[in-house]
């Protein structure tokens, strides 16, 4: 998903990579005790949002998660206007909920 929104693939270790888009820069690593299943109701993470270049991009990766047995696309009897804009809220195998937002 990070690359079709344009980043690129910089740095991967045993438990993490890297990521970047100009200037932004974007480390998604995984918790030394990681013993107890991720939960974004507790406290900590809750979700992860990126700006989406087009509603068709927000479409495309909609399509995308549909497709996917590990994932969900949330809120699903409201989309692509469950937050009061376009966007997708999906949920992938770990949990982790993950915002999409296309321009208005």
């Amino acid at each position: 998903m990070l690359a079709e929104l344009g980043y690129e693939p910089k740095n991967e270790w045993r438990d993490g990579c890297s990521w970047s888009k100009g200037p932004m820069y974007l480390v998604l690593k995984r918790a030394p005790n990681s013993d107890h299943p991720f939960d974004r109701r507790t406290a900590g993470l809750n979700h992860i949002a990126f700006h989406a270049g087009s509603r068709d991009q927000v479409d495309k990766l909609t399509a995308r998660v549909r497709e996917r047995d590990d994932a969900t696309v949330l809120y699903d009897e409201q989309h692509p206007y469950a937050g009061g804009y376009y966007a997708l809220y999906c949920e992938g195998p770990d949990d982790i909920k993950v915002e999409i937002v296309g321009p208005e």
